[in-house]
């Protein structure tokens, strides 16, 4: 069972030192807890595909302790570097084209990338970038959970479900924002959305002065979370629902109830008062406890699109996909 560790400044070298020998530690982000190994590893980020069970053509995002890292890897454009300087560190991840390596010490495995000639890269808020800072290369971390399963945003969600096959977990407690970092790509003049999520898609419009464009769901993957079955429970999720069903859970939002809510084997609301950062927050976690309770199907009230409504309605139409 992988070893538990308050994450405090005597947690970074003992994860530092695993990192270095290709092991694997879950970390917790300001969106997540991250499932870590150093990028530069390929023994440690082969160990990450097979801990999830992770198709390895799905590529990983490269977490960096500042802009001078991540300038090593990838080639900033004007636009991506006003975003990087504006929104790191936080949950903006940017898709950019990777650097010929032959001159780096550590290069980023071909892993990582998925073949691709691009490398998804961000700057997490908090103390996680004091250990990616002392093992001085990136660390790749998606979610620390089993492939296409809900992602965690406590360290015991991440115990529970990947605690037989990784050497360590850094607590830090819940994490604040609670879905995954929102994904742009800049091409020439278009600026393209690849996953909403923790930064909502105005913050960055009004930073650019431009929409962002978005990609069809049957669009090639191009950076992570963009398969069309993700972030699932056990249970099958019924979106949009108006009415609660014999048998079935009931994931809330807001002050009004869907009919026969009464019934519902168990319920939880995601903000009472219609919050929607508070939603984003909660959104795994309520998700793992309604799993938890056996039921076979939770119905899922509506979750207005607008700021993280866009992320957090994202998260449960893959969630609710056909399982592949």
């Amino acid at each position: 069972m992988a070893r538990i560790l308050e994450f405090d400044d005597n947690a970074i070298a003992p994860a530092v030192e695993i990192l270095r020998r290709g092991g694997l530690v879950a970390i917790p982000t300001e969106t997540v807890y991250g499932l870590a190994a150093d990028a530069s590893h390929g023994e440690g980020v082969a160990g990450i595909f097979a801990a999830k069970g992770r198709p390895q053509f799905n590529p990983l995002i490269a977490h960096v302790a500042s802009i001078d890292m991540a300038e090593r890897y990838v080639t900033f454009d004007p636009l991506s570097r006003k975003l990087a300087e504006r929104f790191w560190p936080g949950p903006l991840t940017l898709v950019l084209p990777l650097k010929k390596q032959q001159d780096t010490d550590r290069p980023i495995h071909p892993l990582v990338t998925a073949g691709l000639d691009t490398l998804a890269i961000r700057m997490p808020h908090g103390r996680v970038r004091d250990v990616i800072k002392r093992l001085d290369s990136p660390v790749a971390a998606p979610s620390a959970n089993r492939s296409g399963r809900i992602s965690p945003t406590s360290a015991q969600a991440v115990a529970g479900d990947l605690g037989e096959k990784i050497d360590m977990i850094l607590d830090g407690g819940a994490c604040g924002v609670g879905v995954e970092s929102t994904i742009v790509r800049v091409e020439g003049e278009s600026v393209r959305l690849l996953r909403p999520g923790g930064l909502a898609a105005e913050e960055i419009e009004a930073e650019i002065g431009r929409k962002l464009e978005r990609l069809p769901h049957t669009a090639a993957i191009q950076a992570p979370g963009m398969m069309a079955s993700h972030y699932a429970p056990n249970a099958l999720m019924r979106l949009d629902a108006s009415e609660v069903m014999p048998g079935e859970a009931l994931l809330a939002f807001g002050p009004a109830r869907a009919r026969n809510a009464d019934g519902a084997t168990a319920q939880l609301n995601l903000s009472a008062t219609g919050n929607l950062r508070e939603a984003a927050s909660n959104l795994f976690d309520y998700m793992r406890k309604l799993d938890a309770t056996g039921a076979k199907s939770i119905a899922v009230e509506p979750v207005p699109f607008d700021g993280l409504g866009e992320a957090i309605n994202d998260r449960l139409k893959r969630a609710a996909a056909p399982r592949e």
